[in-house]
């Protein structure tokens, strides 16, 4: 079976299946159905903002009126009425955004107290899909793209349009990236990248290296090398200082759907729809330095909690907590019931996790006790196909003390769920 029909029996109806191998909704042709297009008030596309008084698509989710509010380990859901593609959570505040199918973007503000999560506004602008959200880095601004084609630019605040470029690309967008305060990149569905500086209003780079969709990007910390990862298998890398283009790795099986920079920047990883996490050296981006298999049908999507821990969404609807040398499945931090994870978020701090799947609800996951875990290099071994252990309160098969002998052992239980050392 292939990806793609894979992520199409696991989408349910509300979706159309995507031609080819993608990130589930966000990828080529992912969007919602014409019923569901229909279905939509087009009165709604007409508005700036929706008042908050109004009700929000979160209010489903929310404990019965009359009950005392109580604090929680993790704000509660926040449903939407269509599938939400993309989330951000905002670099300073308890802000949550969510692009969905219909071309919707939300603001919303969540809380640990239960029954505060509030929708704050809403906007219709797109006229299609809403693919990725992302706010800038003083987090003033909202940016969005969409397979219409356009990067839309709002105030956070209020949700107002600032900045339009209604055909940034011939092809239908895919990915946005703030590098700084002025200078954000975009990806296509054509593989095609280009960098904005907003003083000039206009690109200052554009490039067509890769053959396939770009599906995700990262920038190190100098906002000088621009990485990019695509779904004919290739890491591209770009300078932004210098406007050009530096390198193109050699294909990996499968797509890459996901990049981040760990080890202080010293290592680049890679996400594959084939479940496996490639490693690059800084300075030896032509080929892969090491590979980690995971019994996963795919990693679509993938964040950093600590400088060696990553947490990665799957086909399966599980958020899988992986170290990064030495390499281990640590374990379940939670689960979306089978729906495959669109995208994932980290709060300030890397206490919160956030994740949005096919069921139309955004998650929060307590992932503060990763920090302090130790993987040694010694591993014991286990019998595979075990079951993964449950490194939150809210993961499938918690219980009390599932962090007291992390530390103590080389390996977790959970990691029984991997098949390789990183020793490829």
């Amino acid at each position: 079976m292939t990806q793609r029909s894979r992520r199409a029996s696991l989408a349910g109806p509300l979706v159309t299946p995507p031609p080819r191998a993608t990130r589930g909704l966000r990828g080529p042709g992912g969007e919602g159905t014409a019923m569901q297009m229909k279905g939509r008030c087009y009165a709604k596309r007409a508005q700036r903002l929706r008042p908050a008084a109004m009700a929000a698509p979160g209010e489903g989710c929310s404990e019965p009126a009359g009950r005392e509010p109580r604090l929680r380990d993790t704000p509660e859901d926040i449903c939407f009425e269509a599938t939400a593609n993309a989330i951000a959570l905002h670099p300073a505040r308890p802000l949550l955004a969510a692009g969905d199918v219909d071309g919707d973007v939300y603001l919303y503000s969540y809380s640990c107290t239960e029954g505060e999560n509030r929708q704050l506004w809403s906007s219709g602008h797109h006229l299609k899909s809403c693919r990725d959200v992302a706010f800038s880095q003083d987090g003033q601004k909202l940016f969005t793209v969409s397979k219409d084609k356009s990067v839309h630019i709002l105030t956070v605040e209020e949700g107002r349009l600032e900045t339009r470029f209604p055909k940034a690309h011939s092809s239908a967008l895919n990915c946005v990236l703030p590098i700084d305060n002025h200078i954000f990149a975009t990806g296509d569905d054509g593989g095609a990248l280009k960098v904005w500086d907003l003083r000039k209003g206009d690109a200052i780079l554009e490039a067509r290296q890769q053959e396939e969709y770009i599906s995700a990007m990262a920038v190190d910390g100098n906002g000088k090398i621009l990485l990019t990862a695509s779904g004919d298998g290739t890491l591209g890398i770009f300078n932004v200082k210098r406007r050009r283009f530096e390198l193109l790795s050699e294909p990996q099986n499968g797509d890459l759907t996901s990049v981040v920079l760990l080890k202080r920047g010293k290592k680049v990883a890679c996400g594959s729809s084939e479940g496996t996490i490639y490693l690059f050296n800084w300075d030896g981006f032509g080929a892969a330095s090491d590979r980690f298999a995971l019994r996963a049908e795919s990693v679509d999507c993938m964040v950093p909690i600590t400088d060696s821990i990553v947490c990665v969404g799957s086909l399966d609807g599980v958020i899988r907590a992986v170290n990064v040398l030495p390499n281990r499945v640590l374990g379940c931090v939670g689960q979306h019931l089978g729906e495959p994870i669109e995208q994932l978020a980290v709060a300030p701090g890397g206490q919160l996790l956030a994740s949005c799947a096919h069921d139309q609800k955004v998650k929060f996951w307590d992932v503060s006790a990763l920090e302090g875990l130790v993987v040694d290099d010694y591993r014991k071994k286990k019998k595979k196909g075990g079951p993964l252990r449950a490194l939150s309160g809210k993961a499938a098969g918690s219980g009390e003390d599932f962090f007291a002998d992390l530390r103590d052992e080389a390996e977790p239980e959970a990691a029984a769920g991997s098949d390789s050392d990183g020793s490829d």
